[in-house]
């Protein structure tokens, strides 16, 4: 998978001229739906057949601050995969390799109904897709 690269604009900024810590969740957020992309199945395709991916956990661990005009590498892996859960690992980067955040975050799958569905069952197709990136992030 091509890593996400986005660049830290103004506005994101507080008054230090530091990344304000929720943008991170954004751009996490940004990452994922380019990843979903790359996997051949986007968002609209998901919720097209029906399903949603709500998040359901996030966690970040902030490393180093990022400022206006640094460009992030962000690069995304599934972590663990089940029948009714994916989680996904980022790691954000600057250009000179320093390391910014490491985060995480969790999803589950619903049906238009707001039931928890078996995405197994649901989308065997998406499974695939997801189980290729996992085995070529372990390969």
């Amino acid at each position: 998978m091509v890593p996400y690269i986005r660049t830290v604009q103004y506005y994101e900024t507080d008054m230090m001229g530091v990344t304000h810590h929720a943008n991170y969740i954004r751009w996490m957020e940004e990452a994922r739906v380019d990843f979903m992309v790359q996997l051949g199945f986007p968002y609209t395709r998901m919720e097209a057949e029906g399903v949603s991916s709500p998040v359901i956990a996030v966690s970040c661990e902030y490393k180093k601050p990022c400022t206006f005009g640094d460009e992030i590498t962000i690069t995304v892996a599934v972590e663990s995969f089940s029948n009714v859960r994916l989680a996904i690992a980022y790691e954000m980067r600057k250009q000179t390799g320093e390391l910014v955040c490491i985060a995480r975050s969790e999803h589950t799958f619903l049906n238009r109904e707001g039931r928890i569905v078996s995405i197994k069952r649901t989308l065997p197709e998406f499974c695939k897709a997801v189980e290729k990136a996992m085995g070529e992030k372990d390969g």
